[in-house]
């Protein structure tokens, strides 16, 4: 294959963190040929944030694969319903609900636990709805939950430099998943403490999705980064 005709790769980020993550990932991709985006996740609300990235996939010309990590596996799942140019999704430690399944219950597949739902601080936001406020995780546990694998001054700026997630977000029914159309792919992070490694092999399971397990904390992006060009390189190749 010509790398003029590889397909453009598309990053989406999950809660509690930005694009930046991605950079080894997409520095990788690019050595290799592709053309890499990483866009900002609104983190505003499934719906809204998948008509985001709908619109952003709407503007590349020729065949995308759709990769998110974490809350980002949630937007690219409704992202992707019915958008032509999507050939394959990427799920990196993502949430790959069903229709009409919460990201709240997603945590109960398979019979793991998490601490996440008891670390969370909540701060307001302007025009939030009634009752809705941006989670972080609280600096205390950060290192712990969601990167254990990476250097401690990492994790402590990464805490620091949270971005809020809208905590209705957890609450929201998800829509039609493109997973049900669309080849995926899986990589299930088998140390993670934010979504359980149990949760991860049941989503990816009932997606038909190629899946692969690696010994990494939740931002499996980051601290495996050659693991996670790999299976993106093996999607693309079967788009």
């Amino acid at each position: 294959m010509a790398a003029s005709a590889l397909p453009t790769v598309v990053l989406v980020h999950g809660a509690f963190a930005d694009a930046s993550g991605w950079q080894a990932v997409a520095d990788g991709l690019r050595e290799r040929g592709h053309p890499v985006f990483a866009p900002a996740n609104p983190l505003r609300g499934v719906a809204s944030d998948a008509c985001y990235v709908r619109d952003f996939v709407s503007t590349i010309e020729g065949d995308v694969v759709l990769v998110g990590h974490s809350y980002g596996g949630c937007v690219i799942t409704n992202a992707s319903a019915g958008t032509p140019n999507v050939r394959a999704l990427v799920y990196i430690a993502a949430f790959a609900p069903d229709e009409g399944e919460t990201l709240a219950e997603t945590f109960e597949l398979g019979g793991g636990t998490t601490d996440l739902g008891g670390r969370l601080v909540r701060r307001p936001y302007a025009g939030a709805p009634d009752g809705d406020a941006d989670g972080y995780v609280d600096p205390v546990y950060f290192h712990r939950l969601f990167c254990a694998d990476l250097d401690a001054d990492l994790a402590a700026f990464m805490a620091a430099a949270q971005r809020g997630f809208a905590l209705s977000c957890l609450a929201t029914p998800s829509g039609v998943p493109g997973w049900r159309t669309i080849p995926s792919w899986y990589l299930v992070a088998t140390d993670d403490l934010t979504i359980p490694p149990e949760a991860e092999r049941v989503m990816a399971k009932r997606a038909g999705a190629h899946t692969v397990e690696v010994a990494a904390s939740h931002v499996a992006m980051i601290s495996k980064p050659a693991e996670t060009i790999e299976l993106i390189v093996a999607a693309s190749k079967n788009h």
